[in-house]
Order: structure tokens, then C-alpha cells, then sequence
């Protein structure tokens, strides 16, 4: 099989991860008719239907998944490749949540600059884990239920999530210790988490709920600063505002999340010196020792 289009290749990727062309359009920044066109054109080469057309979307036929996993694997190859290539000698990449980069990482980045100057730190920021493997210099960090069984990345554990409520100290409410009851019954600020309405339902109070919505943890944790209900949100993210008394915990959740925080790099790299340093800086303000 030759000449296949690498352009209709992210275009089926595409399709695939949102099952629907219309989206795949807008991801690729191009019109529907032409997601449809280079599936229809890819069908044609191939010789074999990938999608079964439906009226709210489309699905992968047994041949479109089998495929799916062969397109992923090469694109992940290609796109890792490529960012290896731009990537200078001295630089390591966090790919990381953006509330992470504000809340955990901006306080910290005068000291890690003034402990290795040698080091050119850049972020790029995810709002979902990664699809595709990690390359030179590459690090990243993300929550997880389990650890992703990638066999050609190492893997540290930095941390159960462990999840707090926290308000700013003047703001009023009842004095003494709080349950849970008592918090949402308060203005409480919701991140896309959606862990106060989780809560709610567990306690069958959601329907008294007085919500502000916002789609990032660090926009609900400045709205708390201010005076504007309670938050929630892991320790390791709001630990510096508590420490500098922007914020006072309230409520501290006594069942585990189930959630934890991992550090991961290509296993390839894990040595590179400044990989190295980079991520033994990372696992001591985690308090998780030395990757060695």
C-alpha cells in the first residue's frame, strides 16, 4: 500500500477520538465537508469501510478500530520525533493541567531557576492526559485512578490526592468544626471536577446547592481568595495560599479520592542530567525521595 496521506491520517485520528466529524472538524480547525472527504477518500484507498455513519455520529467498524491502533501508534512515533528534533539540549518540558502550572508550579519557579540555571524549563499545558509517548526532555505529571501501564516509561508516585475544602479566613460561616452538611450549605465554588456536586448527591443535598461554576481549579481557588464561597481542591494546591494565609482549610475529606499524582518520562531519557535533576527537584517538594 503506497501514498497514503499523512494529513488523512490525523484527520481519521481525529474522527476516531471524537466519534463524530463535526467535532473532529472543529479540533482540526477545518470545515465537515472536508473530514468527510478525507475519511471517504482514505475509505476508497483502503478498500474498506472504517466508520458505520450514524445519525448522531459515527462508529469504528472492527476494521476502522484495528486500524485506529496501528494510526495512533505511528502519529505518536511521528509527532514525539518531531518534538525531539526542536527541542534544544538544555531544555526539559512539564506537560502538565494548568491549574497545576499556577497554583503548584509558578511559586516554585524562582527557586528551581536559582538552583539550576543550567536548565531551560518551558511547560506546555494539557486539560487531558497526553496521546502520545514522551519524548527528549519531556516530563509529565497528571492524576490518575491507576498508573498507566506504559511499558517504555517510568513511572514515580508523587502523592495520593488527597482533597480539601478551604475558603478565605474572613469569610463568614459557623463557627467550629464543619461537616460536610454544614459546607454545602454555603456559596461553594465548583472546578470541572465537579466534586461539590458529587458530594451533594452522596448526601442527598443537591438540590439546595448554591453553585459558581468555573472550568479550572486555579479560577475557583482565586474566587475562594476573595471571598466568594468554599473550594475544593487537592492539598498540594492549595498549600502555599494556606501557608501565606490567603486561605484557611474548613474541611478535610476523610474517605480517600482514589485519585493519585504520577510523574512519568520516556524510559530512554530517564538519565539525560537534566531529566535527572528536573525530576528528583519534583519528587522533594513532594516529599517522595530520589529517582537516582
Amino acid at each position: 500500500m503506497q501514498n497514503i496521506n499523512l494529513n488523512a491520517l490525523r484527520v481519521f485520528a481525529a474522527a476516531a477520538r471524537q466519534e463524530n466529524f463535526q467535532r473532529a472538524a472543529e479540533d482540526l480547525n477545518i470545515s465537515h465537508g472536508a473530514v468527510s472527504q478525507r475519511i471517504k477518500q482514505l475509505e476508497q484507498h483502503l478498500g474498506l469501510p472504517l466508520f458505520e455513519r450514524q445519525a448522531r455520529g459515527v462508529q469504528l467498524t472492527r476494521d476502522g478500530a484495528a486500524f485506529r491502533t496501528a494510526v495512533d501508534e505511528a502519529l505518536s512515533i511521528i509527532d514525539t520525533a518531531c518534538a525531539d528534533l526542536m527541542r534544544s539540549s538544555d531544555q526539559v518540558t512539564l506537560h502538565i493541567g494548568s491549574s497545576f502550572a499556577t497554583k503548584w508550579l509558578m511559586p516554585r519557579m524562582k527557586a528551581f531557576a536559582a538552583a539550576f540555571s543550567d536548565i531551560t524549563l518551558t511547560t506546555e499545558i494539557h486539560d487531558s492526559l497526553m496521546d502520545r509517548s514522551l519524548g527528549k526532555g519531556e516530563i509529565a505529571i497528571w492524576p490518575s485512578r491507576t498508573r498507566a501501564a506504559v511499558t517504555a516509561h517510568r513511572i514515580w508516585h508523587l502523592c495520593e490526592v488527597e482533597l480539601v475544602a478551604v475558603c478565605a479566613p474572613n469569610m463568614p460561616r459557623p463557627d467550629g468544626v464543619l461537616d460536610i452538611s454544614t459546607i454545602l450549605a454555603l456559596p461553594v465554588l465548583q472546578d470541572a471536577h465537579h466534586r461539590w456536586l458529587h458530594l451533594a448527591q452522596e448526601h442527598g443535598l443537591s438540590d439546595a446547592l448554591n453553585l459558581l461554576n468555573f472550568d479550572r481549579s486555579a479560577l475557583a481557588l482565586e474566587a475562594a481568595i476573595k471571598g466568594h464561597g468554599v473550594a475544593i481542591a487537592p492539598t498540594y494546591m492549595v498549600r502555599e495560599d494556606v501557608d501565606a494565609g490567603a486561605l484557611t482549610e474548613i474541611w478535610r475529606s476523610p474517605t480517600p479520592s482514589g485519585e493519585h499524582l504520577f510523574l512519568s518520562c520516556a524510559e530512554q531519557h530517564a538519565q539525560n542530567k537534566h531529566v535527572r535533576q528536573t525530576i528528583n527537584w519534583v519528587l522533594a517538594e513532594f516529599g517522595t525521595g530520589n529517582a537516582a
